[in-house]
């Protein structure tokens, strides 16, 4: 992996003037948090009983000012006018003092489904003995090592879904994302793609191009190709996929012209703003930076100018039509009569002018990449993604400092991922902290029951389609969030909740209704129950490794708190769950089954499993 402190490109200077900002005092770790908590867990359970991060009703009070975006469907608000903030320079800071030890090699079985259910879409008993014996730190090397399975463009070729009677069809993106998710067996980069898809959004419902699919399922594949390797690579990518080119309206955009047509500043502003720095300069461990009082902005509204501009005359490629998938996989390229040749200025660079729209394009992500924001700015993110909703401000400090500089590499993903999931914040026990935790979103239930379950698709089909409407599904389905702000924003706070009054973060609330939380419990309750396909779909699930505990309440109870909750559920809800299940008859096969179904379900609505710990 390169170095990623390019030179920079021909034409390309830094401004006069753009010197390091010295950072202020930085607050003491949790000042403004109220430690009259006693559980995370217990304010997300309260509130999840309560459904009350109702979508209607949406706030930002107390969260981190890099997540104050606009509510989903609205305009990005406009940072104020102001001049460019000086950056402080690229090279990477050196790691905070003395970070956490890697854990010890041995560990519990609870420990090892606690690490699965972060890292992985799910896990069946013998998958977590078998991350006990290799030890954590390990099987995390191992999985950073493994093999990409097969991609989203091979899948859907080979099923025949490049027919053109099938150009405007969306479902074969369902049915490929839920196979991936589902059966791959690198289940880590798996979960780093699903988490890069809630960073750089694109959203199919919102794309208006044939062969769907295939153009969304190449970002995708964009995702996984770079998931463990370099951001600034990855940056590239998204930026000239033809599906981000649609969705953000890059693809398209003209010099500005006597007809008063301007270059459109929309993927400009999304790439500042929600794929690489935010919108208020960070310190390192992710506190925005403050002058006298207030934070300070990340960049003006004249650097979405200069970018936009820089950011013109890239189009579809050449040579096939829109007859072909193909015109929506291939990176877009350059016109250069529609390209701006003029001077830009962004971000402290200037581009001279008459500089070559490809060399303009590696400054401005260059430029960006090397941000400082940007390792506080994704790490946090994607902590957010597999561990927990308030990291403190050290833990997303030594994210930050692995993305930084690992052996002297700036953003390596591989790294970052590792670091997040290995740091002390991330293994230590469920009780430690009372801010630790976040609210599972649905669509990680249910693919972690489809893996503990061993749900297949006897011919390789997967029609298991859009999981979106609340009231009967999910309420959410990969890669069709409302908006570019994903399903809910990193920043959310549940409105008069005792969420809001801890001044803490709850993102997955946002999506969390009196609706979903009653067609959550609806849909899986017919999908655990149904072993013939259900949701009209052609998946099956296996319950036979769970047939053995069938008869016993108590160890069914038992396996179920270690497989779904990593021991997190508590003896009162155990006890609960086993005085159900004793009541229920277990002497035929078909009453053994039912027994299991109950378990499983009652588990998978239990507000200790719905707060992953």
């Amino acid at each position: 992996m390169n170095n990623e402190n390019p030179a920079p490109a021909s034409g390309v200077q830094a401004a006069p003037g753009a010197l390091p900002v010295e950072s202020p005092p930085r607050t003491a770790e949790g000042t403004t948090r109220s430690r009259d908590v006693t559980s995370l867990g217990a304010l997300f359970a309260a509130t999840a009983l309560a459904a009350c991060g109702g979508s209607e009703e949406q706030g930002e009070a107390g969260a981190p000012p890099f997540a104050s975006a606009p509510p989903p469907g609205a305009p990005p608000a406009p940072t104020p006018p102001a001049p460019t903030p000086p950056v402080p320079a690229p090279n990477p800071p050196p790691p905070p003092s003395s970070p956490p030890p890697p854990p010890a090699a041995a560990a519990t079985l609870e420990q090892a489904s606690k690490l699965l259910s972060q890292a992985t879409f799910g896990a069946t008993r013998a998958q977590i003995e078998s991350t006990r014996a290799t030890g954590l730190s390990a099987w995390v090397d191992q999985q950073l090592a493994a093999p990409r399975s097969t991609p989203h463009l091979e899948w859907l070729r080979s099923k025949g879904w490049e027919n053109f009677d099938d150009r405007f069809s969306q479902q074969a993106l369902d049915y490929t994302v839920w196979r991936k998710f589902i059966t791959s067996p690198d289940q880590l980069r798996q979960r780093v793609v699903y988490a890069l898809s809630q960073i750089f959004v694109v959203s199919i419902d919102s794309i208006d191009a044939e062969f769907q699919p295939f153009s969304v399922g190449n970002l995708l594949d964009i995702f996984d190709a770079n998931a463990f390797g370099s951001y600034r690579t990855l940056l590239e990518q998204v930026t000239l996929s033809p599906v981000m080119g649609r969705y953000l309206s890059m693809m398209g955009s003209r010099k500005a012209d006597a007809s008063g047509r301007r270059p459109d500043e929309n993927y400009a502003r999304e790439i500042l703003q929600l794929f690489s720095i935010g919108l208020v300069m960070l310190n390192n461990d992710g506190t925005p930076q403050l002058s006298g009082g207030q934070p300070v902005p990340a960049y003006t509204e004249a650097d979405v100018s200069g970018l936009a501009r820089a950011f013109t005359g890239w189009e579809y490629g050449a040579g096939y039509s829109d007859t072909s998938a193909q015109r929506q996989i291939i990176p877009m390229v350059n016109i250069a009569s529609r390209h701006e040749t003029g001077e830009k200025r962004f971000l402290g660079t200037v581009v001279a002018p008459n500089t070559s729209a490809q060399a303009t394009l590696t400054a401005a992500l260059d430029r960006i990449a090397a941000h400082p924001n940007v390792g506080p700015f994704i790490g946090r993110q994607l902590i957010q993604r597999l561990v927990t909703s308030n990291p403190s401000p050290a833990y997303v400090g030594r994210v930050a400092a692995a993305f930084n500089n690992t052996n002297g590499v700036r953003g390596n993903l591989g790294a970052t991922v590792r670091a997040v999931l290995l740091d002390a914040e991330a293994r230590r026990a469920p009780t430690a902290t009372a801010t630790s935790g976040k609210l599972r979103e649905p669509v990680l239930r249910f693919l972690q029951w489809a893996r503990a379950c061993g749900v297949t698709s006897p011919n390789d089909q997967w029609r298991l389609g859009n999981l979106s409407d609340p009231a009967t599904r999910l309420g959410q389905s990969p890669l069709h969030s409302p908006s570019v702000f994903n399903f809910y924003r990193p920043g959310y706070v549940p409105p008069g909740t005792a969420i809001a009054t801890n001044a803490l973060v709850a993102p997955e609330f946002q999506i969390t209704t009196e609706s979903s939380v009653a067609g959550y419990i609806n849909f899986m309750q017919g999908v655990i129950s149904n072993t013939s396909g259900f949701a009209g779909s052609d998946l099956r699930a296996d319950y036979t490794a769970w047939l053995p505990l069938a008869t016993n309440a108590a160890n069914l109870a038992a396996e179920c708190n270690l497989v779904f909750a990593a021991g997190a559920l508590s003896s009162g809800t155990l006890t609960t769950i086993t005085n159900a299940l004793s009541a229920m008859p277990s002497g035929s096969n078909a009453e053994q089954l039912r027994r299991i179904h109950a378990a499983v379900l009652l588990t998978l609505a239990s507000p200790e499993y719905l707060v992953q710990q």
